[in-house]
Formats: structure tokens, sequence, C-alpha cells
């Protein structure tokens, strides 16, 4: 067919321009999604903890970019841990800004059900992390998390295997371990499977600092680490203080049961988290007090330093890496029309972070790669 000289020019042009646009927005594969996906996403405080998570749903954002996917995470918190019904505020007001898909780490579980009723009435959908254990009554996309009763349980068998059990970490018997292995909970059980608790060599005082007391969160784990301790004789708890998940409230719990429990009749502390697992550290320093040693749960870029340095003895890995990663992952698919793909419950598996293992975890995070190709060619 004829055109004119005019005509065909337009034609070259517009063919220039538009492989131009394919060549910089990296559309050479399947079609990007025009439409932009906003990830809203809430934790319960702004502590290094949570930074670390949102720095990961950022990254797993940056990745999607890359090709082509128009993807941005909007990140805010409660000022502090307690502030309840500034998270719920945060909700709402996601909810009202038409998010494509809600994040959120509860502060407490009750507190947030009647705004996830509101972001399941407006059709959004809600991405849950820090949990395993699905919430009544409510419709969550995905849970993004881990068993909290397991984590505390895996942090009770570190402690036992640093003041005389087998393991890693103390003077009992040492087992050998492959790189790479995670000490879970299925490791840690098949290990004392045949530990008698009345008759084994394992002797601490320990001096526990829970998260908000009653919570969820603080009770699941406080319920795993008795649950592991309870029944070995010759490890006694001298005390439960609650520090509302805070390095300074922390600190000075640690500094009272210090001062309560002079040299030679305190010998650890287990902190539920890690901000209050800081603290202590920072206060068996101060009081000359290293003897004092300290476990605690969470992991993020600072305390694997510490352990490296063998500040702290041993924490329990929550993952906060992975549920930015598969967080971002998850809200993108759920956007494309892929719900059905997408996991109803998508478990971390705490582990035992220790000295030999923690660079592994920071700065050398490793994580699955994601096939945004694969997700983009999906779309719906």
């Amino acid at each position: 067919m004829f055109i004119g000289r005019k005509r065909a020019g337009q034609v070259a042009l517009l063919s220039l321009l538009l492989g131009g646009v394919l060549a910089v927005t990296g559309m050479t594969g399947a079609a990007a999604p025009a439409r932009k996906i906003t990830v809203c996403w809430t934790p319960p405080d702004i502590t290094g903890v949570f930074k670390t998570a949102t720095d990961f749903f950022e990254k797993s954002a940056t990745d999607a970019k890359k090709h082509a996917i128009n993807v941005e995470v909007i990140s805010r918190s409660p000022a502090t841990h307690v502030a309840f019904a500034d998270q719920v505020a945060i909700i709402e007001d996601y909810i009202q800004r038409r998010c494509t898909a809600i994040a959120i780490s509860p502060i407490e579980v009750e507190v947030v059900i009647p705004a996830i009723k509101k972001a399941n009435s407006a059709k959004i959908p809600v991405i849950v992390v820090n949990l395993l254990e699905p919430i009544r009554g409510v419709e969550v996309a995905s849970y993004i998390g881990f068993d909290n009763t397991v984590a505390g349980m895996i942090s009770a068998y570190s402690l036992l295997d640093y003041y005389g059990g087998p393991g890693v970490l103390g003077k009992g018997q040492k087992v050998s371990v492959k790189s790479g292995t995670f000490l879970d909970l299925k490791w840690w059980e098949t290990l004392y499977k045949k530990v008698n608790p009345e008759t084994a060599n394992i002797k601490a005082n320990v001096a526990i600092i829970e998260g908000v007391a009653g919570g969820f969160f603080s009770t699941a784990r406080l319920n795993g680490f008795k649950k592991v301790t309870g029944p070995f004789s010759g490890v006694k708890v001298v005390g439960v203080r609650a520090a509302d998940w805070n390095r300074e409230k922390g600190r000075k719990a640690a500094e009272d049961f210090l001062t309560a429990h002079p040299k030679g009749t305190l010998d650890a502390f287990w902190a539920a988290s890690n901000e209050m697992g800081l603290g202590a550290m920072l206060a068996a320093e101060a009081a000359g007090r290293t003897e004092v040693k300290v476990f605690t749960n969470d992991v993020t870029p600072e305390s694997a330093a510490r352990i490296a340095e063998g500040r702290l003895i041993a924490e329990t890995w929550h993952g906060f890496p992975e549920w930015g990663w598969f967080g971002t992952k998850f809200a993108v698919m759920l956007a494309l029309g892929q719900k059905g793909k997408v996991p109803q419950l998508f478990d971390i598996r705490p582990r035992t972070v220790y000295k030999e293992n923690a660079r592994q975890y920071y700065p050398n995070t490793k994580l699955e790669p994601i096939d945004w190709e694969a997700i983009k060619k999906a779309a719906k």
C-alpha cells in the first residue's frame, strides 16, 4: 500500500519513539501493568526492628520497578509501641486513600480487628506480618511471619544450650553444624529428645523481660519460653517484668533485676524482643555485670553486630527482611489478580542466631529472588 512521504516519515518517527519507550521501561517482553500499585505499610513503631522490615519493603519495590512494575511503598507508624489508637487511625487513613493493599504488623491483634474489617468492606486486600495464627472474623490475604510461641521456645533452647545442655553455645556437648543449617524448632527438639530435664546438668537463674503484659505477642513468647525451660529443675525464673518492647524500659527493668539480685544470684536475661534485649545488655555492661548473659528475639543489623562481638549470646530470628521482601511481592500479585497464587501462610521459620552464624544474616542477608517477569506475565 502506498503512503505519502510525509505520512511515511510520521510512521517511522512514531515507531522510533515507541521503541525508545519500550527500551527505557524494560517492556521488551510481557507488557508492564500501567496501573500504579500503592502498598501502604504500618509497623507498630519506628525502632530499628521495624525500620529493617520497612527497608526491605522498599528494596522489593525498587526491584519490581526494574521490571517496569509501577509500585510505591508508603510507610507510617505510631510513635510508640503502645499507641494503639494511632495505628488504627493510620489503617483507616489508608482505607480512605484507597491504597492498593495494606500491610500491617499489629501492635496488638484485637486492637486492629475493627480496622481490618473496614478494609475488607472497602475490598482492599490486607497482609498481616509478624503473625501466623489466623485472626478470627476478618479476611487476611496472607500472613507473613512465625508462630510466636515457637519463637519463645527456640530462645529457651539456646539458653539451655549455653548453661550446660547439648548444642553450639556453651560448655555442654558440642554438636557439629553444617553451614547453612537452620537451628529451628525441629533441630532443637531432635537434639533434646533424649535429654532428661531432671538429671541434666543445666543450671541458670533467669530474669525475664517481657513486652506488653498480657498482650498477645508477649504472652505467646513467654508461654513458649516457659514450656521448654519449665521441666528443667536447674533453671529458675527469678522474676518477670514488662518493658513494652522499649529499649529504655528494658534497660530500667534489667537495672532493677541487677539491684535485686547481686553477683552470683543471677545468670541471664531473656528479653522477648531485640530492643529490650539491647537495653538489658547496656544495663549489665554499665553495672560491670557482664557475667549476666543476654538472650533475646528479633535480629536486626545492630543486634547481629553485637552477637558477632559476643555482647549478646543468642537471638531468635524473626525474619524482618522476609516481611518486606515478600510483603511487597504478595501485594503486587494481589493487585494483578493473582490472589490464588499468594500463600495464605508464609512461615519465616524462627531459628537461633549466634556468634558463628550472625554475619550470614546481616550484612549478608540472602533472600529468594523474585521473578517479577513471571508475575507481570500472569497479570489479569
